[in-house]
Protein backbone atom coordinates (compact mmCIF):
# COMPACT_ATOMS: atom_id res chain seq x y z
CA UNK A 1 0.00 0.00 0.00
CA UNK A 2 1.37 3.27 -1.31
CA UNK A 3 1.08 6.06 1.10
CA UNK A 4 0.94 10.07 -0.51
CA UNK A 5 2.26 12.39 1.65
CA UNK A 6 1.50 16.18 0.47
CA UNK A 7 3.58 19.09 1.67
CA UNK A 8 2.53 22.51 0.39
CA UNK A 9 5.78 25.02 0.83
CA UNK A 10 6.16 29.02 0.39
CA UNK A 11 9.49 30.45 1.66
CA UNK A 12 9.24 27.49 3.96
CA UNK A 13 13.70 27.09 4.84
CA UNK A 14 13.06 27.98 8.07
CA UNK A 15 11.18 24.57 8.09
CA UNK A 16 10.98 22.25 5.88
CA UNK A 17 14.41 20.74 6.75
CA UNK A 18 12.57 19.49 9.98
CA UNK A 19 9.50 18.59 7.91
CA UNK A 20 11.62 16.23 5.39
CA UNK A 21 13.40 14.79 8.30
CA UNK A 22 10.07 13.50 9.76
CA UNK A 23 9.18 11.90 6.56
CA UNK A 24 12.48 10.43 6.47
CA UNK A 25 12.30 8.31 9.45
CA UNK A 26 9.03 6.89 9.07
CA UNK A 27 9.82 2.98 9.55
CA UNK A 28 6.94 2.49 6.53
CA UNK A 29 9.15 2.59 3.39
CA UNK A 30 6.62 2.80 0.72
CA UNK A 31 6.10 6.39 1.10
CA UNK A 32 5.82 8.87 -2.20
CA UNK A 33 6.20 12.33 -1.11
CA UNK A 34 5.02 15.10 -3.30
CA UNK A 35 6.22 18.80 -2.21
CA UNK A 36 3.98 21.34 -4.12
CA UNK A 37 6.10 24.72 -3.87
CA UNK A 38 4.67 28.28 -4.45
CA UNK A 39 7.84 29.72 -6.38
CA UNK A 40 9.69 30.49 -3.27
CA UNK A 41 11.70 33.35 -2.61
CA UNK A 42 14.20 32.00 -0.08
CA UNK A 43 16.24 29.17 -0.34
CA UNK A 44 13.14 26.41 0.06
CA UNK A 45 13.87 24.61 -3.00
CA UNK A 46 17.91 24.59 -3.10
CA UNK A 47 17.42 22.58 0.44
CA UNK A 48 14.91 20.25 -0.52
CA UNK A 49 17.45 19.47 -3.31
CA UNK A 50 20.17 19.38 -1.36
CA UNK A 51 18.92 16.74 1.32
CA UNK A 52 19.11 13.08 1.21
CA UNK A 53 15.07 12.40 1.00
CA UNK A 54 12.13 10.55 -0.24
CA UNK A 55 10.81 13.16 -2.48
CA UNK A 56 9.47 11.65 -5.49
CA UNK A 57 8.17 15.53 -7.41
CA UNK A 58 9.04 18.80 -6.33
CA UNK A 59 7.09 21.20 -8.30
CA UNK A 60 7.97 24.99 -7.99
CA UNK A 61 5.30 27.39 -9.40
CA UNK A 62 2.86 30.24 -8.46
CA UNK A 63 -0.07 29.09 -7.23
CA UNK A 64 -3.76 30.37 -6.30
CA UNK A 65 -3.38 29.76 -2.74
CA UNK A 66 -3.05 26.58 -0.48
CA UNK A 67 -5.42 24.86 -1.12
CA UNK A 68 -4.75 25.43 -4.85
CA UNK A 69 -1.67 23.89 -3.93
CA UNK A 70 -2.93 20.88 -2.47
CA UNK A 71 -5.29 20.08 -5.36
CA UNK A 72 -2.21 20.32 -7.91
CA UNK A 73 -0.20 17.60 -5.35
CA UNK A 74 -3.65 15.22 -5.38
CA UNK A 75 -3.75 15.34 -8.92
CA UNK A 76 0.21 14.09 -8.95
CA UNK A 77 -0.34 11.18 -6.16
CA UNK A 78 -0.23 7.75 -7.68
CA UNK A 79 -0.54 6.60 -4.12
CA UNK A 80 -3.56 4.45 -2.59
CA UNK A 81 -3.59 6.88 0.58
CA UNK A 82 -3.26 10.63 0.63
CA UNK A 83 -2.30 12.90 3.50
CA UNK A 84 -1.12 16.00 4.28
CA UNK A 85 1.89 16.74 5.92
CA UNK A 86 2.33 20.83 6.10
CA UNK A 87 5.28 22.47 5.91
CA UNK A 88 6.06 23.21 9.20
CA UNK A 89 4.18 20.05 10.47
CA UNK A 90 5.99 16.90 11.88
CA UNK A 91 4.84 13.32 12.43
CA UNK A 92 4.40 12.52 16.19
CA UNK A 93 6.78 9.86 16.26
CA UNK A 94 8.56 7.11 13.55
CA UNK A 95 5.62 4.49 13.34
CA UNK A 96 2.64 6.93 12.54
CA UNK A 97 2.47 5.90 8.54
CA UNK A 98 2.59 2.23 9.60
CA UNK A 99 0.44 2.05 12.16
CA UNK A 100 -1.96 4.24 9.81
CA UNK A 101 -1.26 1.37 7.14
CA UNK A 102 -2.09 -1.26 9.82
CA UNK A 103 -5.70 0.46 10.12
CA UNK A 104 -6.30 0.60 6.53
CA UNK A 105 -5.83 -3.24 6.19
CA UNK A 106 -7.67 -4.54 9.44
CA UNK A 107 -10.98 -3.24 7.83
CA UNK A 108 -12.42 -1.82 4.74
CA UNK A 109 -12.47 1.78 5.44
CA UNK A 110 -11.96 4.79 3.08
CA UNK A 111 -10.26 7.10 5.50
CA UNK A 112 -8.56 7.22 8.77
CA UNK A 113 -7.60 10.25 11.34
CA UNK A 114 -6.09 10.80 14.53
CA UNK A 115 -5.05 12.91 17.41
CA UNK A 116 -2.82 15.78 17.00
CA UNK A 117 -0.38 18.31 19.30
CA UNK A 118 0.31 21.94 18.87
CA UNK A 119 4.08 23.42 19.78
CA UNK A 120 5.51 26.59 19.18
CA UNK A 121 8.65 27.79 17.87
CA UNK A 122 10.67 26.40 21.36
CA UNK A 123 9.88 23.01 20.68
CA UNK A 124 7.08 23.09 23.52
CA UNK A 125 3.50 21.76 23.09
CA UNK A 126 1.13 24.21 23.55
CA UNK A 127 -1.82 22.23 23.38
CA UNK A 128 -3.72 18.55 22.34
CA UNK A 129 -5.96 17.80 19.62
CA UNK A 130 -7.84 14.30 21.15
CA UNK A 131 -10.29 13.85 18.63
CA UNK A 132 -12.86 10.98 18.87
CA UNK A 133 -15.22 8.17 16.22
CA UNK A 134 -17.13 10.25 13.40
CA UNK A 135 -20.93 10.39 14.00
CA UNK A 136 -23.74 12.04 12.00
CA UNK A 137 -24.35 15.84 13.17
CA UNK A 138 -21.01 16.23 14.72
CA UNK A 139 -19.79 18.52 12.56
CA UNK A 140 -22.87 21.43 13.32
CA UNK A 141 -21.37 20.75 16.76
CA UNK A 142 -18.21 22.52 15.50
CA UNK A 143 -16.25 19.25 15.06
CA UNK A 144 -14.07 18.06 12.43
CA UNK A 145 -11.20 15.82 12.01
CA UNK A 146 -7.64 17.13 12.73
CA UNK A 147 -6.79 18.02 9.40
CA UNK A 148 -2.95 16.99 9.34
CA UNK A 149 -4.32 13.55 10.71
CA UNK A 150 -6.54 12.97 7.44
CA UNK A 151 -5.51 10.58 5.54
CA UNK A 152 -8.16 8.43 2.58
CA UNK A 153 -7.77 6.87 -0.56
CA UNK A 154 -6.92 8.27 -3.30
CA UNK A 155 -10.27 7.07 -4.97
CA UNK A 156 -12.30 9.59 -2.51
CA UNK A 157 -11.05 12.95 -4.56
CA UNK A 158 -11.82 11.29 -8.01
CA UNK A 159 -15.48 10.32 -6.84
CA UNK A 160 -16.32 13.45 -4.79
CA UNK A 161 -13.99 15.66 -6.01
CA UNK A 162 -10.89 18.20 -4.45
CA UNK A 163 -10.29 21.08 -2.21
CA UNK A 164 -12.59 24.72 -3.11
CA UNK A 165 -9.80 27.05 -3.71
CA UNK A 166 -12.00 29.84 -3.34
CA UNK A 167 -12.43 29.48 0.65
CA UNK A 168 -9.90 31.00 2.25
CA UNK A 169 -9.46 28.51 5.80
CA UNK A 170 -12.12 26.19 5.71
CA UNK A 171 -11.54 24.43 2.34
CA UNK A 172 -10.36 21.79 4.57
CA UNK A 173 -13.20 21.36 6.63
CA UNK A 174 -15.87 21.68 3.80
CA UNK A 175 -14.05 18.41 2.01
CA UNK A 176 -14.08 16.42 5.05
CA UNK A 177 -18.01 17.22 5.57
CA UNK A 178 -18.24 16.64 1.83
CA UNK A 179 -16.47 13.57 2.68
CA UNK A 180 -18.13 12.25 6.04
CA UNK A 181 -21.41 14.02 6.12
CA UNK A 182 -22.86 14.15 2.64
CA UNK A 183 -21.19 11.01 1.19
CA UNK A 184 -20.99 8.97 4.71
CA UNK A 185 -17.71 7.71 3.29
CA UNK A 186 -16.11 4.65 5.85
CA UNK A 187 -13.99 6.45 8.62
CA UNK A 188 -11.87 5.13 11.33
CA UNK A 189 -10.69 6.98 14.16
CA UNK A 190 -7.13 6.18 15.69
CA UNK A 191 -6.71 6.85 19.17
CA UNK A 192 -3.03 7.83 18.45
CA UNK A 193 -1.00 10.83 17.84
CA UNK A 194 -0.11 11.55 14.84
CA UNK A 195 1.21 15.06 14.25
CA UNK A 196 3.24 17.74 15.64
CA UNK A 197 2.05 21.03 14.55
CA UNK A 198 3.23 24.59 14.80
CA UNK A 199 0.86 27.09 16.01
CA UNK A 200 0.66 30.48 14.22
CA UNK A 201 -1.00 29.54 11.02
CA UNK A 202 -3.91 31.29 9.69
CA UNK A 203 -6.69 29.00 11.21
CA UNK A 204 -4.97 29.19 14.51
CA UNK A 205 -4.65 33.44 14.51
CA UNK A 206 -7.66 34.34 16.80
CA UNK A 207 -10.83 35.74 16.85
CA UNK A 208 -10.45 36.59 13.16
CA UNK A 209 -9.90 33.70 11.78
CA UNK A 210 -12.37 32.22 13.87
CA UNK A 211 -15.07 35.03 12.31
CA UNK A 212 -13.32 33.58 8.62
CA UNK A 213 -14.30 29.91 9.54
CA UNK A 214 -17.25 30.11 10.48
CA UNK A 215 -18.47 32.19 7.88
CA UNK A 216 -17.15 29.71 5.52
CA UNK A 217 -18.73 26.67 6.96
CA UNK A 218 -22.26 28.05 6.84
CA UNK A 219 -21.32 28.18 3.19
CA UNK A 220 -20.47 24.84 3.45
CA UNK A 221 -23.13 23.86 5.12
CA UNK A 222 -25.47 25.29 2.32
CA UNK A 223 -23.50 24.07 -0.31
CA UNK A 224 -23.88 20.88 0.20
CA UNK A 225 -27.21 20.84 1.72
CA UNK A 226 -27.01 19.75 5.61
CA UNK A 227 -28.92 21.70 8.03
CA UNK A 228 -27.19 24.29 9.57
CA UNK A 229 -28.05 26.03 13.05
CA UNK A 230 -25.82 29.12 13.56
CA UNK A 231 -26.66 29.61 16.98
CA UNK A 232 -26.14 26.22 17.58
CA UNK A 233 -22.72 25.77 16.81
CA UNK A 234 -21.17 28.75 18.02
CA UNK A 235 -22.73 27.18 21.85
CA UNK A 236 -20.20 24.40 20.76
CA UNK A 237 -17.48 26.79 19.47
CA UNK A 238 -17.31 28.89 22.65
CA UNK A 239 -17.26 25.92 24.58
CA UNK A 240 -14.27 24.10 22.35
CA UNK A 241 -12.57 27.56 23.18
CA UNK A 242 -13.17 27.58 26.71
CA UNK A 243 -11.99 24.03 26.62
CA UNK A 244 -8.91 24.89 24.91
CA UNK A 245 -8.01 27.84 27.14
CA UNK A 246 -8.31 26.44 30.44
Amino acid sequence: MKISIITVTYNSSATIEDCIASVNNQTYLDIEHIIIDGASKDDTVNIIESLPNRVSKIVSEPDKGIYDAMNKGINLATGDIVGILNSDDLFYDNDVLQNLVDVFESEEIDCVYGNLVFFNSEGKITRKWKSKPYEQGLFSKSWSPAHPTFYCKKGLYDKYGLYKIDYKIAADVELMLRFLELNKVRSRFTDKYMVRMLTGGVSTQGIKSTIIITKELRRAFKENQIPFNLVRYLFYKFLKIKEFIS
